[in-house]
């Protein structure tokens, strides 16, 4: 949902590089999301291979909720925001090693 509420519109294929999820993994999901009337799949008109993914007005609603969902976690794991700022950072750089080398990173 973040990923539509920042960037939405958007096709399957570039929601899924956002996310760094296979289409087929997302499918269900957008799936669910549809179903509970947050978001819409519409084929683009211009490529009827493509799925588009938008927010209905009620998954843009969301928003507003899930806006009181950080202080809460803030309050919950007791952690001020420069430690958890630091955790993503590191958790950035282990999904990134995941993912596997930059082109960059070989000459290292």
């Amino acid at each position: 949902m973040l990923s539509l509420w920042e960037h939405g519109p958007l096709s399957v294929r570039d929601l899924s590089e956002l996310l760094q999820l296979d289409p087929g993994t997302l499918s269900p999901l957008l799936k669910r999301l549809e179903a509970a009337g947050y978001v819409t799949r519409k084929r683009n008109p211009h490529d009827e291979r493509a799925l588009a993914v938008g927010l209905t007005p009620q998954g843009r609603a969301l928003r507003r909720k899930a806006l009181d969902v950080p202080p809460a976690i803030v309050e919950r794991l007791g952690m001020d925001v420069a430690e958890l700022k630091e955790l993503q950072r590191r958790l950035t750089q282990v999904v990134a090693a995941a993912v596997g080398p930059s082109p960059d990173r070989l000459s290292d």
